[in-house]
């Protein structure tokens, strides 16, 4: 299996998903010419598009989603929250195209399975993707990191996993407070320092690599997201590229095509 996160932040959110025999979009929320481009890059064509999954209804995860659907006939997969949140701004999609879950669930050579994560949307969910022994987590737009996800996520050695603010730029930025308030709670994003007790916690069960996701333009730096992980994993015993490895992504462009398994 192998991935590729085409676009990761607020301004839009897409990620590339492969086997031998099929490929996924985790999200669709850049514009789908913008998408088709990112595709592009990594050596794929919008017709080889399988399936979209969509993990909640924000237009930052949506945007493309039903324009990609319409153009290649590619089937939409959601829970019935999330498509009943997100099917105005969908657009009208056949009912064919319709896919609604209710728990795990198999495409092609994938098993999918959903898991139930805190933010402010109908129903989001974060997806564990697994094809023979490859295995990959994804869990973004988080307030905070439930018992839920950790158990979804032990033992999955790829993870992206949020990083968006730093506690302290995020505090002192130019975003109204209201804004900041709704980012810091229960049901907004994870901090860095969040991200990296919870990298410590998948330590625990495997050794993993970690791409760090959905970094604030405004109130993150990479540089500072990987210092502040790299700092709390070494505070606990733990060792960068041995025990854990770390990548970025990008809000404008794709990273590689990353392998797992």
């Amino acid at each position: 299996m192998q991935f590729s996160i085409l676009a990761s932040g607020s301004s839009g959110n897409s990620i590339l998903v492969s086997t031998e025999q099929n490929k996924i979009l985790i999200d669709a929320g850049l514009s789908g010419k913008r998408i088709l481009e990112f595709l592009s890059k990594v050596g794929v064509g919008g017709e080889e598009i399988d399936a979209i999954l969509l993990t909640h209804e924000h237009v930052d995860h949506i945007r493309g989603a039903g324009v990609l659907s319409r153009r290649f006939n590619i089937p939409i997969f959601a829970n019935e929250g999330t498509w009943l949140a997100a099917a105005k701004d969908l657009g009208k999609i056949p009912e064919a195209n319709c896919k609604i879950f209710d728990g795990p669930f198999s495409f092609g050579s994938m098993d999918i399975q959903p898991f139930s994560i805190s933010h402010d949307a109908a129903d989001p969910v974060g997806y564990v993707i697994r094809s023979g022994k490859a295995q990959l987590g994804i869990a973004t737009d988080m307030g905070y990191v439930t018992e839920e996800v950790l158990q979804a996520l032990k033992g999955v050695d790829h993870v992206i996993l949020e990083s968006n603010h730093d506690l302290e730029m995020l505090k002192m930025g130019p975003y109204p407070w209201s804004l900041k308030k709704r980012i810091m709670s229960n049901v907004g994003h994870l901090s860095n320092d969040d991200a990296g007790a919870c990298v410590v916690k998948l330590a625990e069960n495997c050794t993993p690599c970690i791409y760090l996701a959905h970094l604030s333009k405004d109130n993150n730096i990479p540089e500072l997201a990987f210092l502040t992980v790299k700092n709390t994993i070494e505070d606990h015993g733990l060792c960068l590229n041995y025990d854990i490895r770390i990548e970025y992504t990008y809000r404008d462009r794709p990273t590689a095509l990353f392998k797992a398994g």
